[in-house]
């Protein structure tokens, strides 16, 4: 290792990204500055990475969870030969840019996922290092160790202090995660104060505690830096690995290194100054000297070289081990493509006709059909699956002991689950799902947010779905949270009303490759609204919504459900005659996106007499009934008592859904 090179690429680091913030008058210097000799040891060697193949499977994976200092990474990415180009960092944050402010997935070749909400980087490098735990004790044989990468993750206090990276980091220790290195950029500031404000433990001691192994090193000394980085890798302890690295924030521009306006743009106006103590010529932007050039193509060479060796033995891998390379295969296209509805259709078998039971329940019955099909379907639980009933059997549970389990018992910590389930995604080997009760999805919300934001397919079991949780009360039931999620964009929140609803749900979820999906689900027994075919209700709710009783005579009102309470539009429409349609609305996402021809053949325009009735909050429901219509919902919290009784006290029954449609026809 050339350390004295390694100081003078450190020092051009940091000038590339004084150059980008000073230039779009916007950024954040302080990490780039403060770690750019972390940058040097890992992207300048000992980073097990190729840049001409970004998504090798093998490749170590760096995930800067500080996101706000992303022209670290641009830089280190632009110095290793990423294509990223000197022009990409000149558009640092401007529009169409593969450098936007915060790295997102997809944008730039060697960004592994999208960070910047603070936690998030922290709880998705755990995700990374099950998968890469997971696909190594599925994958490698004797001989052939296709998958051996470690997971990096570089932090500062910011995403320490969040909760979600407790809770992850809590966990990473309970699965022994040695794979997993952690990077704390200790420089002693937050944004608005010196650290000490708001935070008195000893990091060390709290994460020895946690079980981390633990080491503290000089920042700026590349050999500290080099060292503690090699000896986390060695380390096979079944711990994962914490170097704290006591920085300078803000390092190399007069009087604002080490202070709070080291964390933002301040101190740009300063960069001659800057430039000069970086050993920067004067008058030189986007400076990177020819040795260094030359250092990095050579690098860049011995990187492509290794990878070349690791494709001669996967390839032979490939060979010896077809059904295995067939099933890595499925999971990766599962991930990046989706699954054909119709394949999942067959994995899925129909109901009996006699079936009676909670969604809950047909969740189940639906996600160990399809988990004996696909071997690399994944599920996990908040300590609910006795509950949310998305255990799969004889899927064997995760654990350091068995590496190969496919149920992950998380514990009570919901965000970290969300947050972990999105580093599964991002990794794109396996499909993973996620499992709570509804009203505690809040706690996953930020996550749900990214995932969204970033195409993952991700999917959440969310059971006990209304006031009809009944005697747990008003904190356990349900009412605007299904509405609460809809209004995120790119989650596709899916109410199924029965059994062959539920299969529908799961075959639409797993369709889709490029977001998320939200399955709300009852505590409930509903019935199995047999009159209704079995492929015209899992095929209404790939479209989203679909006429599941057709008026007779004229056309007269429309019944919009979703959910359980279908069961109840059936039934006022059977009392309220032949010119009644109901619509199952399942899903306003899929809904909305068909064509307008078959959105206006199931709400046929000319018919504007519409009621709708659903168990929660009604506000999202007028785009379909419009102003002459009625929506029948609860837009208060619930209280303490038996379902039915709450569910009937708050209007969910079949004499108030009729009488609201008699109050429509009457208008």
């Amino acid at each position: 290792m050339n350390l004295d090179l390694l100081q003078k690429a450190a020092n051009q680091a940091r000038g590339l990204a004084m150059d980008a913030v000073h230039d779009c008058a916007s950024g954040h210097l302080g990490l780039p500055l403060g770690c750019a000799e972390i940058g040097a040891v890992l992207f300048g060697d000992l980073l097990n990475v190729c840049p001409a193949q970004p998504r090798w499977l093998n490749r170590d994976r760096f995930i800067l969870s500080a996101g706000h200092g992303s022209m670290f990474l641009y830089g280190w990415l632009h110095l290793s030969g990423f294509n990223v180009g000197i022009e990409d960092l000149k558009n640092f944050r401007h529009k169409g840019s593969i450098t936007p402010g915060h790295p997102e997935f997809r944008d730039t070749d060697g960004v592994e996922c999208t960070t910047g909400p603070l936690g998030q980087g922290i709880a998705n490098a755990v995700g990374f290092a099950l998968s890469a735990r997971r696909a190594a004790a599925r994958f490698n044989k004797p001989g052939m160790d296709i998958f051996t990468q470690n997971i990096f993750c570089l932090t500062g206090d910011g995403c320490l202090q969040e909760g979600v990276a407790r809770e992850a980091l809590a966990l990473a220790a309970v699965l022994k995660l040695d794979n997993l290195i952690l990077i704390y950029d200790s420089n002693d500031i937050t944004l608005d104060a010196p650290a000490e404000r708001t935070q008195l433990a000893d990091p060390r001691a709290v994460y020895e505690a946690l079980g981390w192994d633990v080491r503290q090193i000089d920042g700026h000394d590349l050999k500290a830096v080099a060292e503690a980085v090699e000896a986390a890798k060695a380390a096979k302890n079944g711990k994962p690995q914490l170097i704290i690295a006591k920085t300078v924030i803000g390092k190399g521009i007069p009087g604002i290194e080490g202070t709070t306006k080291g964390h933002g743009e301040g101190g740009a106006k300063l960069l001659e100054e800057a430039h000069a103590n970086w050993g920067i010529p004067s008058g030189e932007r986007y400076y990177v000297s020819e040795d260094v050039r030359a250092y990095f193509n050579d690098l860049k060479a011995r990187r492509e070289a290794a990878f070349s060796a690791w494709n001669a033995m996967y390839r032979e891998w490939r060979q010896s081990f077809p059904e295995l390379a067939a099933e890595l295969d499925a999971g990766m296209d599962a991930c990046a493509r989706g699954v054909d509805p119709s394949v999942s259709d067959k994995d899925i078998p129909a109901f009996s006709p006699h079936y009676s039971d909670a969604t809950r329940s047909s969740g189940s019955v639906a996600i160990n059909a399809i988990a004996k099909a696909d071997p690399w379907f994944l599920t996990t639980s908040a300590d609910l699956y006795s509950s949310n009933k998305n255990y799969l059997n004889g899927g064997g549970d995760f654990s350091a002991e068995n590496p190969e389990g496919r149920n992950f018992w998380f514990g009570i910590r919901e965000h970290a689950m969300a947050s972990i389930c999105n580093g599964i995604a991002y990794d794109g080997l396996f499909r993973v799902s996620a499992a709570t009760f509804c009203v505690f999805v809040d706690y996953m919300r930020a996550a749900i947010r990214v995932a969204a934001l970033s195409g993952l397919p991700v999917t959440y079991i969310l059971t006990h779905d209304s006031v009809a949780v009944g005697e747990d009360g008003p904190t356990h039931q349900p009412v605007e949270t299904v509405s609460g999620l809809r209004v995120i964009p790119n989650l596709d929140v899916i109410r199924p009303a029965d059994p062959e609803e539920t299969a529908g749900a799961w075959m639409a979820a797993l369709q889709r490759a490029d977001g998320p999906t939200a399955l709300i689900l009852t505590r409930q027994k509903v019935a199995t609204l047999n009159d209704i075919p079995v492929e015209t209700r899992r095929q209404g709710v790939l479209k989203g919504g679909y006429v599941a009783r057709r008026e007779q005579d004229k056309l007269e009102a429309i019944i919009l459900a979703s959910g359980s309470e279908l069961e109840l539009a059936l039934k006022a429409a059977e009392r309220l005659g032949s010119g009644i349609r109901v619509v199952s609305m399942p899903s306003f996402f899929r809904f909305d996106a068909q064509p307008a021809e078959y959105r206006e053949s199931v709400l046929p325009p000319s018919c504007m007499k519409r009621v709708s009735v659903e168990a929660g909050v009604t506000g999202l429901w007028w785009k379909y009934v419009g102003c002459q219509g009625e929506a029948v919902g609860i837009n208060r919290f619930g209280f303490s008592a038996p379902g039915n009784q709450v569910l009937d006290e708050l209007g969910m029954n079949v004499d108030n859904v009729v009488n609201a449609v008699q109050n429509v026809l009457a208008r």
